[in-house]
């Protein structure tokens, strides 16, 4: 007999491949092909084991890999929000926590419990370990606008200074990581990959 704990599992399991047909606007490195949210978490993932020590205080890696894991599930009945969006606010959480609950709700209580308050944790970003993994979310896409020459950026018109104020939040995380960042943005600037408003 099959226990109902293994049924309502395998029910979530089957329900988050569809994370896989949630493209984001980015595109992956040196590609035109836009990337989907799984491969999105993957990566994530696999820089937080690879960047753990740019982390600006000791961390629980176990945490920060399970919250970059489940942090876009959400965008199964939520969808992606743009982070240069203009129509739509980024931070959209009342919808993104019903979506959470729908979701996370299909596994047992202790599970669903358990990645609910993950996931609230990341996205209030106030813990080392919130704040780490959203450098990382942070970061991902500037490497991927980078290698694209200016990717995003270029194609919705987004500024150096859009883009500065954007993703300053890395520095919360990591600031060895924050400054990599911004150099970045400056090469970009130089090849003509993003603009800056106001020269300085």
């Amino acid at each position: 007999m099959t226990s109902t704990d293994l049924l309502q599992q395998i029910e979530f399991i089957k329900e988050i491949d569809k994370l896989k047909y949630v493209f984001r606007q980015t595109s992956l490195l040196n590609s035109e092909r836009r990337e989907n949210d799984a491969e999105h978490s993957w990566h994530l993932a696999m820089m937080a084991i690879i960047l753990v020590d740019h982390s600006n205080e000791p961390i629980d890696l176990l945490k920060v890999l399970k919250m970059l894991l489940i942090h876009d599930i959400v965008e199964i009945d939520a969808g992606d929000t743009f982070l240069y969006d203009t129509q739509k606010d980024h931070v959209n959480t009342e919808e993104e926590l019903a979506a959470a609950k729908r979701i996370f709700g299909l596994l047992p209580t202790k599970q669903d419990d358990e990645l609910i308050q993950l996931w609230e944790e990341f996205e209030a970003g106030e813990t080392p370990e919130a704040q780490f993994a959203k450098a990382l979310d942070r970061l991902e896409p500037i490497l991927q606008n980078h290698s694209n020459h200016g990717g995003t950026w270029k194609k919705f018109d987004v500024s150096y200074e859009t883009v500065i104020d954007k993703k300053k939040g890395i520095g919360k995380g990591s600031k060895e990581l924050w400054e990599y960042a911004k150099s970045l943005l400056e090469e970009s600037v130089e090849k003509g990959d993003l603009k800056k408003n106001q020269l300085s």
